[in-house]
């Protein structure tokens, strides 16, 4: 048997070991999911809601327990955890249960004046059994909506939580079975990359992949060998363009918080902060001032907790000593703080340039550079100008300038004189382009990501024939009339042209 361990992030001390899940174990977790599977979908959508309504109280009367133990097992700031991790999960079933039947009725679709007597619409069915691989950053959050949204429909979930964070991935099995989850409908496996290896190859119908650019192609690798859909949720770069209009104050406090909320271990955090030339100078002493009144702590008034992933610290003090190297200058910050744990200071860089790895890799840290341009169609250049594109942000006091910026960002999500908040609402779909992966969730879409979409034509069956079936005999100046007056837009020689073709003699 493999184990591995858990550290904390904020003691540094072992919290436990955890068993991982071998292949075979995997298999027999997607067997549960795959028998449980046709009695989930054949019950209502009222019935489904019955036990996730059981899981909202269960998190509505232990939410601050469950915040607590979060914070534990990554590190961050209490109130993080609460915000960004629990609250976030009952706003997603009080919104799919006021709309998940919208989203998932039968939608009556008109068959066009080519198919007379006709009528058709479009229905959507669960893909099966999804595997569902999520992160550390935000272990709770980004496990439990993909699985709620998925379970929702009718699907079976299999969830792997990532080895990083094992105390949350329990804490989820716990809230299953006070929940009363049926049994297989969310099964849990714990383990490293070789129980997500696993996942993917075993006889899932849907991978759903939350992490790293580089884990997601592998992903992607595997699941097209068979084929089953993926969904890819990868990394990101966010570019905060401020304009010289904007409101600096609340500018300045926004890219604070965007950086450094969850110890900016975000895929949305501010990773490249756009300053027009004209108030760079007077926003930077705005940036540090916000920054060096940031505490850092384990305690409940804390606004920064501890880096979760102790290899992550590497990646952020590289990034850090390439671009001080190459010109860049640290404002502030720029330390790991001497305690037990994995601490860091916030950290203000200024004099970034495209070329280095600060700019262009995610640092995943408390991190914020700094890019001085000489106006907004130069910031809005070098924003789309990167690999990835999940989110960005534009601020100015021209709302109409707002909107054609953001309008022209090559992102799945921006905000005008705000940021990340609109990640956390149900109703608008998340995801990202270029690099960053592909797909949708939240919002409408993010129950038909987990759903087939099925399209239904009905006939009467009166009728002995049809028009444009055998014989051909005798209908081709028919056919050819019907040709020219569909694409004339002459809708009456288009019946005239039908009946034609019914009248054509037989051979």
């Amino acid at each position: 048997m493999s184990v591995f361990e858990k550290i904390s992030p904020i003691s540094g001390e072992k919290l436990g070991e955890f068993e991982v899940s071998t292949p075979a174990q995997v298999n027999e977790a997607v067997a549960r999911a795959r028998a449980a599977f046709a009695p989930w979908r054949d019950r209502s959508l009222q019935e489904r809601f019955e036990v996730l309504e059981r899981m909202r109280q269960i998190i509505d009367r232990r939410g601050e327990e469950f915040a607590r133990r979060i914070s534990e097992d990554t590190g961050k700031a209490l109130l993080d955890a609460l915000m960004t991790e629990i609250l976030v999960v009952p706003l997603f079933i009080d919104h799919y249960r006021r709309n998940a039947a919208k989203i998932l009725k039968k939608e009556s679709v008109w068959p066009g004046m080519l198919f007379p007597g006709k009528k058709a619409h479009i229905e959507y069915f669960p893909m099966g059994v999804v595997g569902v691989i999520a992160p550390w950053n935000f272990p709770f959050q980004l496990a439990m909506v993909p699985v709620l949204s998925a379970i929702i429909g009718g699907n079976t979930v299999v969830l792997k939580p990532s080895e990083v964070t094992p105390l949350t991935g329990e804490l989820i099995r716990e809230l299953c079975a006070e929940a009363e989850v049926p049994p297989g409908v969310i099964e849990v496996v714990q383990g490293d990359g070789s129980t997500g290896a696993a996942l993917v190859d075993a006889e899932v119908d849907m991978i759903f992949f939350t992490g790293s650019v580089n884990t997601g192609r592998k992903v992607m690798a595997a699941a097209s060998k068979k084929p089953i859909p993926v969904e890819l949720e990868l990394g990101g770069k966010d570019a905060m363009i401020v304009c010289a209009d904007a409101n600096l104050k609340r500018a300045a406090k926004g890219a604070m918080w965007g950086a450094l909320v969850n110890g900016g271990q975000m895929c949305t955090s501010v990773e490249r902060l756009f300053v027009v030339e004209s108030i760079y100078e007077e926003f930077i002493q705005l940036l540090r001032a916000e920054m060096e009144a940031i505490v850092v702590g384990d305690d409940e008034d804390a606004d920064m907790g501890a880096i979760t992933f102790a290899p992550q610290l590497k990646t952020i003090e590289t990034h850090l000593q390439e671009a001080k190297k190459d010109g860049a200058k640290i404002v502030c910050g720029g330390r790991r703080i001497d305690r037990p744990g994995i601490f860091f200071e916030p950290t203000l860089v200024t004099g970034v340039t495209p070329e280095m790895l600060l700019y262009r890799e995610e640092t995943f840290g408390p991190v914020l550079p700094v890019i001085k341009v000489a106006d907004e169609d130069e910031a809005l250049r070098l924003a789309n100008a990167h690999q990835y594109g999940l989110t960005g942000s534009v601020w100015t006091a021209d709302l109409d300038k707002g909107r054609r910026l953001a309008s022209q960002m090559e992102c799945g999500q921006v905000s005008i004189n705000d940021l990340v908040q609109s990640v956390g609402n149900p109703k608008l779909p998340f995801g990202g382009v270029k690099s960053s992966g592909f797909g949708r969730y939240h919002g409408d879409q993010g129950l038909l990501t987990f759903m087939h979409t099925k399209s239904v034509m009905i006939a009467s069956g009166r009728a002995s024939t049809e028009a444009v079936w055998f014989p051909y005999h005798g209908k081709h100046k028919a056919m050819t009339r019907l040709f020219h007056s569909v694409l004339g837009g002459q809708w009456v020689g288009v019946g005239k042209a039908f009946l034609d073709l019914l009248r054509t003699p037989k051979r």
